[in-house]
């Protein structure tokens, strides 16, 4: 009988494209996944993947290979979730990506009482870079923005909400901004992924370009960044909530905030059986969150 594990490098082979990627997804080096794929091939006597020094492809045996393996895998997965449901302790390693600012504040402390009642081990990588979770091997992802068109299936956990502030002494030296047209008399704090701010009000919607001195690609640059004074910024409240309610940071135009339409989500790869454990974090940090999340309180 085929080893269950040589059909998992398979499809990690061909879901990420190349060896390497399977290998990094998996832990395994490169020429331990082609050993792996060499003994299925070998076992079944046909070749299911066309090498070259570029790229990976499906020979039409493999083609019709990797359609029937995914259901096995997939009903391997849900006979797991399942038992695992039932003990009510779903167990292995959970692998989780989140934003630097938001993993370090809002999921990491959370995490000991999480772990209390799993057997899981959860190992969470942040980072503020795109992580492709197929290719990565992670069992989700949490993100914020608004969400775009994916083949990955996203949860919303809670809505974003993002205001104009600065700090006391930036106010006491620069005044307060009446209106939207006044923060071109003022020095804005700008993120490379933000260069455009979308606001809102009873009055509407518009986009408006930031000016200042200061460009970064770092969030948590920003937020330093205004609370030393240096200038005004478009902040969510998870990130400055705690600055609100203590003083060191004020808002500015209250009529107007960011878009309404972003979110921070759970995404995870788009299968028929979601597992225990995947579900079972993604169900523990809506009920954190969700309805009204502690920070907005």
């Amino acid at each position: 009988m085929t080893n269950l594990g040589d059909l998992e490098v398979f499809t990690r082979v061909v879901s990420t494209g190349s060896m390497s990627a399977a290998g990094r997804a998996l832990g395994f080096s490169p020429a331990v996944i082609s050993k792996r794929i060499k003994r299925l091939e070998d076992r079944l006597g046909t070749r299911l993947l066309q090498r070259t020094t570029r790229q990976i492809s499906l020979t039409e045996a493999g083609q019709g290979f990797y359609d029937r393996v995914l259901g096995i895998l997939a009903g391997v997965e849900d006979a797991e979730a399942f038992a695992s449901g039932r003990s009510g302790q779903p167990q292995g390693t959970l692998r989780v990506t989140a934003p630097t600012s938001f993993g370090r504040m809002h999921v990491a402390p959370h995490l000991t009482r999480f772990e209390m009642h799993t057997e899981l081990v959860v190992n969470i990588v942040l980072s503020d870079e795109f992580t492709d979770i197929v290719a990565e091997g992670f069992d989700l992802a949490i993100r914020i923005g608004e969400l775009d068109d994916s083949s990955l299936v996203a949860r919303k956990l809670v809505s974003v909400r993002r205001i104009l502030c600065a700090s006391p002494a930036y106010i006491e030296r620069y005044g307060i901004p009446e209106t939207v047209d006044d923060l071109g008399r003022h020095v804005c704090l700008r993120q490379h992924n933000h260069d455009t701010w979308k606001l809102e009000s009873r009055q509407g919607s518009l986009s408006y370009k930031p000016q200042g001195r200061l460009v970064t690609n770092s969030s948590e640059v920003v937020r330093e960044a205004v609370l030393s004074g240096a200038g005004i910024a478009l902040r969510s409240t998870w990130d400055i909530g705690g600055d609100l309610k203590s003083g060191r940071l004020l808002q500015v135009l209250p009529a107007w905030e960011g878009s309404s339409n972003l979110f921070v989500s759970a995404l995870y790869p788009s299968r028929q059986f979601l597992p225990a454990k995947v579900r079972l974090f993604i169900d523990y940090l809506a009920g954190l969150y969700g309805p009204q999340p502690y920070w907005e309180r």
